[in-house]
């Protein structure tokens, strides 16, 4: 028998000045990046958050806490291949992912194929298995004044019973 089971993840960081800008494992030439205790990859941790959330791994900052010195800015996907082993190690699978980003800029889809085959790449899917895109908010709230970035991710899982 197989069991589906449906993640939701959630994201957010602040924009700094001074940080690489870190989206889906692709560092993208912008003026600023995205503040946090590791490389702050927004896209990654929504992602993170909803496989966690769906294999009942609780979130990303049980997993990785960000008081623990030896995730100081560690790749995101270095994290997600992590959460990749301990889906397997529990017998789950990636059906599919999907995960949109909120962000008035800079433009992503020049990036999105390399950030879905770093994702596909970090959890041993297909690159079909694997959609990311993105969306401004049309100047509204903290992400379309520029002041951050936001993600949400919806996965499903199988598991063998």
């Amino acid at each position: 028998m197989t069991a589906l089971r449906i993640g939701h993840g959630y994201d957010v960081h602040r924009l700094t000045e001074g940080r690489p800008l870190i989206l889906g494992g692709v560092e993208i030439p912008w003026e600023r990046g995205l503040l946090g205790h590791s490389d702050a990859d927004v896209l990654v941790h929504a992602v993170m958050d909803a496989l966690a959330g769906a294999a009942r791994l609780g979130d990303i900052g049980k997993l990785f806490p960000d008081t623990d010195p030896a995730y100081a800015g560690i790749s995101s996907i270095r994290l997600l291949r992590e959460v990749g082993r301990l889906l397997r190690e529990r017998g789950f699978s990636v059906v599919n992912l999907d995960a949109t980003l909120l962000a008035q800029a800079p433009k992503v889809g020049p990036y999105r194929t390399q950030m879905e085959q770093n994702v596909a790449e970090a959890l041993g899917l297909a690159p079909e298995q694997v959609n990311l895109k993105a969306t401004t908010e049309e100047g509204l709230g903290f992400t379309g004044d520029g002041s951050g970035m936001a993600a949400h991710a919806v996965v499903l899982l199988e598991k063998q019973s």
